[in-house]
């Protein structure tokens, strides 16, 4: 099972998140509720070599001092996650949160004017 498989089915499933953790099979949540991917529980080498295989050698040196890293990644045009890449007592573990590639403005998420009016104000609230 490869990472970039599980991202995806991730995208395509419509989920808002992925969890890896050791002793599980990986977790999607598709509106609010957590499924289980068909497969094996995943085993601490396998997760952590998931996670390695998309981590800058920056990100990896962070992860092995602080046994936590925070980053994002982008696949193509069309699918970007935020990544915490951590660690248990089960071993290495993370979740990725998908991240809108195109951002919607005011009007297309039909927010009312007063959040146009707050946007533009020179010293915030």
């Amino acid at each position: 099972m490869e990472i970039t498989d599980l991202l995806i089915s991730t995208e395509r499933n419509g989920a808002s998140d992925l969890h890896l953790s050791a002793g599980n099979p990986p977790l999607m949540r598709v509106d609010g509720d957590i499924l289980p991917v068909k497969g094996e529980p995943l085993d601490p080498d396998t997760i952590k070599k998931m996670i390695y295989s998309i981590m800058t050698e920056q990100q990896r040196a962070e992860y092995e001092r602080d046994l936590e890293s925070d980053f994002s990644i982008t696949f193509g045009e069309s699918m970007r996650f935020r990544v915490n890449a951590f660690n248990t007592i089960n071993g290495p573990g993370a979740v990725f949160r998908t991240i809108p590639t195109k951002i919607l403005s005011l009007d297309q998420l039909k927010c009312p004017p007063v959040f146009r009016d707050l946007a533009h104000k020179e010293k915030g609230l």
